[in-house]
């Protein structure tokens, strides 16, 4: 890959520590269509977002992927937020025109985007392990797609709020067994994720073959959560799906031309097989 004063530059940002797989899959979209973009990682803490952000329009970054923690705190510094974005409450992507920082929600459409393949979410019962910027998102994708959503939290109080945002169910950890009643589940949280990998949000013993489970975590790519649900027939969705999906939908917004959807898929698919 050739990089030069004329190279578009898009990248992410996650907290200090977390190893992003989006530089990979968006590299090979742009080598495999020959566009002169770059996509990097960085680590930032939050205390030096709005220093980022500055950043962002001086260096004219073309696009910022935003990952946990920085999904609600980036909108205090953005000059526009999408009315999508605004709804859900949180962005994951930083579109940048001519110095102008539009805030952008892909999130949800990795997550439904990923679902529709494996069922039909029209009327189903989901619930959402989690209640962040993330699950923010799922909630809203969900409903939007008229799924009836529960949500389940450890704090219980962060759990209210996001129901309350959205008017559907919540409950405490403590209520988990509620699952049983419910079509999909999905873990919007970072537990099971690499390095922490035995970690579990939800016991095995409530997962049942009529289950469709959905993991957002795809480090590692078959999680504690997926193995279990695979054990007890339910099918699967992996997390690298809703890393897939949410990036087209980025892709596109920072290129202008359509993501080949198979090369980053396969990009990351090989990278997760090496971890």
């Amino acid at each position: 890959m050739k990089i030069t004063s004329s190279t578009k530059i898009c990248m992410n940002i996650g907290g200090l520590g977390r190893k992003s797989m989006s530089p990979i899959m968006h590299n090979a979209g742009y080598q495999e269509l020959g566009l002169d973009f770059v996509y990097l990682s960085a680590s930032l803490k939050i205390e030096d977002l709005e220093d980022f952000v500055k950043g962002v329009k001086a260096m004219q970054i073309r696009g910022v992927s935003v990952i946990i923690p920085f999904k609600q705190e980036i909108m205090n510094f953005l000059d526009n937020i999408d009315d999508t974005a605004k709804e859900i409450g949180a962005v994951n992507t930083v579109v940048n025109d001519n110095g102008r920082l539009t805030g952008y929600n892909t999130d949800w459409l990795g997550v439904v985007n990923s679902l529709k393949n494996v069922t039909e979410i029209n009327g189903k019962k989901a619930a959402v392990l989690g209640a962040g910027g993330a699950a923010r998102a799922a909630v809203y994708g969900l409903i939007k797609k008229g799924a009836r959503v529960s949500i389940f939290n450890r704090t219980v109080e962060k759990a209210k709020k996001l129901a309350e945002d959205f008017d559907c169910e919540y409950f405490p950890l403590t209520d988990v067994e509620k699952i049983k009643e419910i079509d999909i589940i999905l873990n919007m949280t970072s537990v099971g994720m690499s390095p922490e990998v035995d970690k579990l949000f939800l016991p095995e013993n409530l997962i049942e073959k009529k289950h469709i489970v959905l993991d957002a975590v795809y480090n590692p790519h078959e999680t504690k959560l997926l193995k279990n649900a695979n054990k007890k027939g339910a099918k699967i969705v992996y997390g690298s799906e809703m890393l897939l999906h949410q990036g087209i939908e980025q892709f596109r917004m920072y290129t202008g031309v359509e993501a080949p959807e198979k090369i980053m898929r396969d990009a990351l698919l090989e990278a997760l097989r090496e971890e």
